[in-house]
């Protein structure tokens, strides 16, 4: 209840009458709630003054009253098949003073007009204004599932070399793969991407029937959901056999890269200039007579918690600036054509960023 109470201390200041977050991470981390996203409607409500309640169809009554808000004494309002949950939280927002309606980032679309259509008079805005700021900043239990979930992935990539061979293909690589980042303690595998030789030149190529060759690098970017709730994401290149000699020195640059950049994060730098000294770095290194910068498409990092990529990153355009308490996947890749392969790619991304004093 901490969390609806610091909500609601920050919704007058932004006008906001009413919070509405729908299944999703928003609701997890609100409610402890990992709500099915069905057709029927599981709502939470949050008053800017009052008490929350929470809407949520009679069948799936158990799971709610279940949630860390209902268990916390929170009321929980279940529906049947004949009512219309969406009148039940208009009739209780129509009876709240003047403001507007936040409605969760995620919210599907038919959703969001519905809400609309029974409240034509209030305002509709998002609420990631008000649940950004403090799903940033990671609480201690929240830094312990990461390191969990960052543990559980690495001990998957120390499999992989035991996995990856010539003459097999990505997706047998790939269903190897996924097995063991369920065996490693993940509940759910969000993804996974093997991508060998030129497929290594898409940042988000999934698997493919080609078959690994000696001399290949294979990119695999893996991840996958804890008990918690709480998302890994890694990636890390292979080889099968001796990288070839431009393609270790342009690693050797990403590598530096990345290290140069990540000594600089502390807390009030802004992301901008993070990502700007990695790709000073990269700039300095030309391939087949371009700056590898170029060949940067990538970002140098997001955020990661509930979900395994955030709204936030690591890149030339962002302005905000590092906090905190602050937890980010850290990656750098570069996508290539030329002497390293038809279109290839070197990249690692296996840390956990913590910006801390």
């Amino acid at each position: 209840m901490d969390i609806i109470r610091g909500l609601q201390e920050a919704m007058p200041g932004q006008g906001v009458a009413a919070m509405v977050i729908t299944p999703g991470a928003d609701l997890r981390y609100v409610a402890g709630y990992d709500a099915k996203p069905l057709e029927r409607l599981t709502a939470l409500v949050i008053p800017a003054a009052g008490s929350a309640f929470m809407v949520a169809p009679k069948l799936e009554g158990h799971e709610a009253r279940s949630s860390d808000f209902g268990t916390a004494g929170g009321e929980v309002i279940l529906w049947g098949e004949t009512e219309d949950p969406f009148a039940i939280v208009a009739s209780r927002i129509l009876a709240l003073p003047g403001g507007a309606v936040a409605v969760d980032d995620h919210m599907w679309a038919e959703r969001v007009l519905r809400l609309r259509a029974l409240l034509p008079d209030r305002e509709q805005m998002t609420a990631g204004s008000l649940l950004r700021g403090r799903r940033l900043v990671k609480t201690d239990a929240e830094i312990e599932y990461l390191q969990e979930a960052a543990s559980a992935i690495d001990a998957v990539h120390a499999q992989v070399p035991s996995i990856l061979r010539p003459g097999m293909t990505e997706a047998q690589a790939g269903a190897q793969i996924a097995d063991a980042i369920l065996k490693a303690g993940h509940v759910q595998v969000d993804f996974v991407i093997v991508a060998s030789g030129p497929n290594g030149a898409s940042p988000h190529h999934s698997v493919s029937d080609r078959v690994m060759q000696v001399g290949d690098p294979v990119v695999v970017d893996i991840g996958g959901t804890m008990p918690s709730g709480y998302c890994s994401d890694c990636t890390r290149t292979y080889v099968l056999g001796e990288p070839s000699p431009d393609y270790q020195a342009a690693y050797d640059v990403l590598l530096s890269a990345q290290q140069q950049a990540s000594a600089l994060v502390a807390p009030g730098l802004s992301c901008e200039s993070i990502d700007g000294r990695a790709r000073e770095v990269m700039a300095s290194f030309a391939l087949d007579g371009a700056p590898l910068a170029e060949y940067f498409i990538h970002r140098i990092g997001h955020g990661i918690g509930l979900r395994a990529t955030r709204s936030r990153t690591w890149c030339k355009a962002t302005c905000c600036r590092s906090n905190r308490g602050w937890r980010s996947a850290w990656s750098r890749g570069s996508m290539c054509r030329g002497s390293t392969g038809p279109a290839s790619r070197t990249s690692w991304c296996a840390r956990l960023m913590v910006c801390a004093p």
